[in-house]
């Protein structure tokens, strides 16, 4: 689904990435993991467009998306939900409300908003939170208004920042297995973390970066020191979390 081909990136002096490979296929769950200033966000931040690479090509679903023109950003940037570990949702609006921005900015009619937006509400846990604000919410509350307002646009691809760097580990626990549900009903996830905890728990493939290098890959099963459990979970309480089509 996304390629990373020999793609690299400087900001003056500072090489953050350096000729940096991997593939991430359709309906995984990848982690990008190494220590502050390896390049973790910087490769999310190339795959949304935020940034352009100084060289190498960066594919998603059969097109190199640093051909793409201005004019076209808007349009792929409907593919994916972001979700930040500072959460960026907007003080002055409810729970409701900030989901409904995601929605007004791709122009969805306004008649779909409430459907939509109470479908991925419920799924977060947040439906009896909807007309609240910000700041009467818990942290680990406002990080499921980010995740909700990256879900409602039906993205085929969520880029999770350092989801759980601001939450307590119960909370952090919580939103992973949130995240797992997610990925279970086909969404592709990459996120980038540095919380060993998490990666050790939630087993998935690893990308490891430092010092804007690629150095290695791990299969999920390299990680687990157990045999892993079966597949007698999946079908199990999954959550829908497709929503209508725009």
């Amino acid at each position: 689904m996304i390629q990373f081909k020999k793609v690299s990136k400087s900001f003056g002096t500072i090489k953050a990435l350096e000729e940096v490979s991997f593939e991430v296929g359709k309906g995984e769950f990848v982690y990008i993991t190494g220590p502050s200033g390896a390049g973790k966000t910087t490769l999310l931040k190339l795959i949304l467009r935020e940034y352009q690479p100084d060289s190498g090509e960066i594919v998603l679903e059969g097109v190199d998306i640093t051909k793409l023109s201005d004019e076209q950003i808007p349009e792929y940037r409907q593919k994916i939900g972001v979700v930040f570990q500072d959460f960026k949702v907007l003080p002055e609006r409810t729970v409701r409300e900030n989901v409904e921005v995601s929605l007004a900015v791709i122009g969805v009619a306004q008649e779909a908003w409430s459907a939509r937006v109470g479908q991925v509400l419920k799924l977060v846990g947040l439906a009896e939170r909807a007309d609240l604000f910000p700041n009467q919410l818990s942290g680990g509350e406002i990080q499921r208004v980010s995740l909700a307002r990256a879900l409602v646009v039906n993205p085929k691809i969520i880029l999770a920042d350092e989801p759980t760097g601001n939450l307590d580990w119960e909370t952090a626990d919580s939103m992973m297995e949130l995240f797992e549900k997610i990925n279970k009903e086909g969404k592709t996830i990459i996120m980038a973390t540095h919380n060993k905890v998490i990666v050790d728990k939630f087993k998935k493939r690893v990308i490891k970066l430092k010092g804007g290098k690629n150095v290695g890959k791990e299969k999920v099963h390299e990680l687990e020191k157990e045999p892993k459990k079966e597949e007698n979970e999946k079908g199990e309480g999954k959550m829908k979390v497709k929503v209508e089509e725009v």
